[in-house]
């Protein structure tokens, strides 16, 4: 080993972590996996200011929670490092580049998308979704389904929500009860699984370190619990209160309330609720609007959640919240931002010290097992529903298969599902290659 892997690091100051966090934000591409890895490779690796195992152990209560876990795990770091400030820091750097970036190209999509040329690069755009999604339902699903009942699970989320158009929080709520009744008659069935154990590679002591006592500010304590409670529900509810001048305002803020405690099982799970409720249910915005945000979502730094600050952004302005475009846009993406994150804050800072309190395995439980499963059925129903619009784009609910059939579509699907499976394909470079076919077609036909 090295000289400078014997003794561990010294602790860096407020100021170089939150240059680091700064770049974070910058670099966070790949969704969750590939943002774990890069923190991993930095945090652990490369600057160990905390262990493997404690990292894991980090990750597996992150993966508990509903919410962006790549998010929340940088706030837990930061929240260690340097308290409160450290972590609100570390997940505001974390998204805070996706939201100006996404909003910005909010509004030059209102503006300049009808172009050809636009409209051309979401032609090829569009099937890529369909692929990746597809293979966000294949990926989780050959890990989540391990078992008959977990399938029959799935199913019954897919038939419910295709078929019955149950709303996701039903399904969640469902499946939630199916699990804990499977986890007492079938326990087998329903054992949790999945999450990340504990790591066994060494990278020289670390400055949080296996054995490393929490610090001060991480110790528990049922009255700090109740304060942190308490002023986050204060936010919360002043929040709210402070949009009850506008109703689409307020709408968007209880809205995207219930979807930030909805997220279990990543970004892909409570997409249909979001599509649900801004499409459907508000008219926020469009199917294929929704389906153009997630292309670029993909193609943008940050949690995929930040989808939300593309809805929040073209329903500002749809609904024309502001006078001025712009500041309507803006108004709406901060507002669905704002209180799709605060809920990560909260788990963090005020559970925190008690992860840290009672440090060990923490496991999925029969009923999240039970979720996690629906949630597969939930996502191949929105690649379903994109594709049927991608592949019928002038079918309506009353005439699912109207107007003509778009073959070159299917193609594109097809090659880019086969090079994110069989290939290994990285999600960005996949929708640029669809993005440029698109923009080529566009010239020609």
């Amino acid at each position: 080993m090295s000289e400078t892997a014997i003794t561990a690091p010294s602790v860096p100051s407020f100021f170089v972590a939150l240059r680091f966090w700064f770049k974070l934000g910058f670099i966070s591409f790949g969704g969750p996996a590939g943002q774990i890895s890069i923190m991993h490779q930095e945090l652990v690796e490369r600057r160990r200011w905390i262990s493997e195992h404690r990292f894991l152990h980090a990750l597996n209560y992150c993966m508990l929670l509903p919410g962006p876990e790549a998010c929340q795990l940088a706030i837990y770091t930061g929240w260690l490092l340097h308290g409160t400030r450290g972590g609100l820091m570390a997940g505001l750097l974390f998204f805070l580049p996706a939201f100006a970036l996404l909003s910005l190209l909010a509004g030059l999509y209102l503006a300049f998308g009808d172009m050809p040329s636009v409209q051309g690069i979401f032609y090829g755009i569009k099937p890529a979704v369909v692929a990746v999604v597809l293979f966000a339902a294949w990926r989780i699903g050959s890990r989540a389904i391990r078992n008959g009942a977990l399938l029959t699970v799935a199913a019954l989320a897919f038939v419910g929500i295709f078929f019955f158009k149950i709303e996701f929080p039903w399904i969640v709520l469902a499946a939630g009860v199916l699990g804990a009744i499977g986890g007492k008659l079938v326990p087998g069935k329903f054992a949790g699984g999945g999450g990340h154990g504990a790591g066994h590679k060494g990278y020289g002591p670390a400055l949080i370190d296996d054995d490393t006592p929490p610090p001060p500010h991480a110790k528990f304590s049922w009255a700090k619990l109740a304060v942190t409670t308490f002023i986050f529900v204060a936010i919360g509810a002043a929040s709210l209160l402070a949009l009850r001048g506008s109703t689409d305002l307020y709408d968007m803020g209880e809205f995207f309330t219930k979807a930030a405690f909805l997220t279990i099982g990543g970004a892909y799970a409570v997409l249909p609720y979001v599509y649900q409720g801004g499409v459907e249910h508000f008219g926020w915005l469009t199917g294929p609007q929704m389906m153009d945000g997630l292309a670029l979502g993909e193609t943008t730094p940050g949690p995929l959640i930040m989808i939300v600050t593309w809805v929040g952004y073209v329903g500002g302005v749809t609904k024309a919240v502001a006078a001025n475009s712009v500041a309507a846009g803006l108004a709406g993406a901060a507002v669905a931002t704002f209180f799709t994150f605060l809920p990560s804050f909260f788990f963090i800072l005020a559970g925190g010290p008690m992860v840290e309190a009672t440090r060990g395995e923490l496991k999925f439980t029969a009923p999240l097992t039970a979720i996690t499963a629906a949630v597969v059925g939930v996502i191949l129903n929105l690649a379903v529903f994109f594709a049927w619009h991608t592949f019928w784009p002038q079918a309506k609910e009353a005439a699912p298969f109207a107007g003509p059939f778009e073959w070159l579509p299917v193609l594109i699907a097809l090659a880019a599902v086969l090079a994110l499976w069989k290939y290994k394909a990285d999600i960005m470079k996949v929708i640029g290659v669809c993005a440029a076919l698109g923009l080529a077609l566009s010239f020609v036909r």
